[in-house]
């Protein structure tokens, strides 16, 4: 079992890493880490003497006077090392790094210099390190106006803000879930070859400042106002559309209305517009029972009661922080659950509950990317 540690484990990447190690607990020890490490001597000897690998993440990416940015973070990266030799400990050091290396600016000036420090400490002491060259980086829970434009827009779109362009450039970006895979691969070779290396990892997806603006304003039009689950034609829109549900304020959109049309005929609701693929379930559930008690890390989902009481619960993963509603089908309503939140359904009426359930793939009960963990 390998002991991984993570410098900024509470930051975005480090979030995602953190919550996907958690995923296979017989395969990796996450090691604790906490930012008040780097002023606590003792801690960060203590830190990096029981991890087998260092995932090195903790940086200042903003300030207004770039001359802090650059000695905040060589000398987060030479206390890293001090603490390293003070304890004789050898991990293998995987370095986030960025593609500003080559430009002319002191954060970039700073990604390199940090790791050519990691270089030649590896060299040094027989060590492993691995040099990772990232691009753009989006995905769920990044911070508005700090880690990307994508969270910026989100953000402002689903907060009723207007956003604007600066520069309408080209965006080369890679989604979170994508970086963490390629992480984790990684870090298998250089532990058992103790290799030096750096490498460039490559996007996924290009598209221009504007063309993003586009699709995240359709979102809104679609999602927003008419309930609708946009068109999710490829892999970077799936990923694009889970970002975007994250930054929904929760509490205040939900539980959102369906018409009911009733005539002498009886009802007819129209539940889930789809301009999209995926699979669409209908259940009955028990009173008093529970559904899900469970996460998905890649599955956007829809909960749309027509008939009965239930209350819908949700957590998102790392938080303590639940949201709770109630819904009833005599005013049919829906919640949707984002990704990295745990759900569940439970009957709290006398009848049987009637549910809709929407999940965008159908499902593949050996890749069923459903992890449990109660609300």
């Amino acid at each position: 079992m390998l002991r991984i540690g993570i410098t900024g484990q509470s930051g975005f990447v480090g979030t995602h890493i953190y919550n996907t190690l958690g995923l296979t607990t017989n395969k990796y020890f996450r090691v604790p880490f906490e930012d008040n490490y780097f002023i606590d001597i003792k801690k960060l000897e203590d830190f990096v003497s029981n991890c087998d690998v260092i995932i090195h993440l903790a940086a200042m990416n903003r300030h207004n006077d770039p001359k802090t940015i650059y000695e905040t973070n060589i000398n987060l990266v030479k206390s890293l090392i001090n603490a390293m030799e003070k304890t004789n400990s050898t991990p293998c050091v995987v370095f986030s790094s960025s593609t500003q290396e080559e430009r002319d600016n002191l954060y970039g000036k700073s990604k390199k210099e940090s790791r050519i420090l990691f270089e030649n400490w590896a060299k040094k002491h027989n060590a492993s390190f691995l040099g990772l060259i990232i691009p753009n980086i989006f995905g769920p829970f990044g911070q508005p106006y700090y880690n990307s434009v994508i969270a910026t827009f989100c953000h402002q779109l689903t907060h009723n803000e207007t956003p604007k362009i600066e520069i309408d450039g080209e965006l080369k970006l890679i989604y979170i879930g994508e970086l963490v895979e390629l992480i984790l691969k990684k870090i298998k070779d250089f532990v058992i070859e103790k290799k030096i290396d750096s490498f460039n990892v490559p996007f996924t997806s290009s598209i221009k400042v504007s063309e993003l603006l586009k699709k995240l304003q359709k979102y809104k039009l679609q999602y927003f106002e008419k309930g609708e689950i946009p068109s999710l034609e490829n892999t970077f829109d799936k990923n694009l559309f889970n970002t975007f549900l994250c930054y929904i304020d929760h509490e205040k959109f939900f539980p959102f209305m369906l018409k009911k049309n009733i005539d002498n005929r009886g009802s007819f609701i129209e539940t889930i517009k789809l301009n999209s693929g995926g699979q669409i379930s209908f259940s009955t559930t028990a009173p008093g029972i529970t559904r899900g008690n469970h996460f998905h890390t890649r599955k956007a989902e829809r909960f749309a009661v027509i008939k009965g009481n239930a209350l819908i619960e949700l957590r998102k993963i790392g938080t303590n922080e639940k949201s709770s509603y109630i819904l009833n089908g005599e005013n049919p309503s829906f919640v949707d659950m984002p990704i990295w939140f745990t759900h569940n359904i439970t009957n709290i009426g006398e009848n049987e509950l009637y549910t809709f359930f929407w999940i965008n793939e159908h499902y593949n009960s050996e890749d069923s990317d459903t992890y449990l963990e109660a609300v």
